[in-house]
């Protein structure tokens, strides 16, 4: 992940934007049912675009954020993110995400989003999860099953999955399922999320085309240029809006009332919501 980039530049792509909203529309009505007041993200990046902003929208709704990372200066560039938002957080460097520093029971929530994959150690983290929650555990992956899925996977991106190797694993959702249960989790909820019509590339469109050979200036310049700029960040800073209601207009799918497992043809994540016995 370009990582570095987005920590000043906040162009993110309607996709990314997209994914913002959905998760943040989940994560309040999670919010909202379970009366959580505290939680950690861990770790903060995982969702491509800018790092550390997934927990916004619970701190705009006045939930004590808590924020890990062992990148040092991508710490630094995630608490000058959210001073520019004015809002409180508190980031913790993490040496060993198998010891996260935090007493047991200390999180009403305790979440990760898309990014066991880049960890060495993915079930010690999951098992630290659990520990620091004294309620809820929320663990979303990418869908292995869906188009774009498969088209990063075999033709615009295999150098990633050659790159984390056996650590893909982590997609299935079953296996996490079985592990929450073993560390006597109930499982309270699964489905999908980020339903968009588009199929999750990671890429910008322009990039997706250009791995895919189309050279057609038209459909370059249709996906790059002031005309193309997306970022959840002008929206939390009050500069755009009327953004939400630009990109919500595609959630059509999400919020069809349909099994979560029709969904999930196209569906770009995965998730596990369980709650310690």
């Amino acid at each position: 992940m370009d990582w570095q980039h987005y920590l000043t530049d906040y162009n993110e792509g309607l996709g990314l934007v997209y994914e913002r909203f959905v998760l943040n529309d989940f994560l309040l009505k999670m919010q909202a049912e379970h009366g959580v007041e505290s939680v950690l993200e861990a770790p903060l990046y995982g969702m491509a675009g800018v790092s550390g902003i997934n927990s916004v929208a619970l701190a705009e709704a006045g939930c004590e954020v808590t924020l890990a990372d062992n990148n040092p200066v991508r710490l630094a560039g995630v608490q000058r993110i959210w001073n520019e938002l004015g809002l409180p957080v508190s980031l913790v460097h993490v040496n060993d995400w198998g010891a996260l520093p935090f007493e047991a029971s200390t999180f009403d929530l305790a979440w990760e989003w898309a990014g066991l994959w880049y960890l060495g150690d993915a079930q010690a983290l999951i098992e630290e999860l659990v520990r620091v929650s004294r309620d809820l555990v929320f663990i979303a992956m990418p869908n292995r099953w869906q188009v774009g899925y498969l088209m990063r996977k075999y033709l615009l991106e295999p150098e990633f999955f050659e790159r984390i190797g056996g650590r893909e694993a982590w997609v299935n959702m079953n296996m996490i399922k079985r592990l929450l249960r073993w560390l006597d989790v109930e499982i309270i909820d699964e489905g999908v999320l980020d339903v968009p019509p588009w199929p999750d590339t990671v890429m910008p469109a322009g990039q997706v085309l250009e791995k895919l050979g189309v050279r057609s200036e038209r459909m370059q310049d249709q996906f790059s240029g002031d005309d193309w700029e997306w970022s959840t960040m002008a929206y939390y800073l009050g500069e755009q809006p009327e953004l939400r209601a630009r990109v919500m207009r595609y959630a059509w799918l999400d919020h069809a009332p349909l099994p979560w497992q029709v969904k999930s043809v196209w569906a770009h994540h995965r998730y596990v919501v369980g709650r310690k016995r």
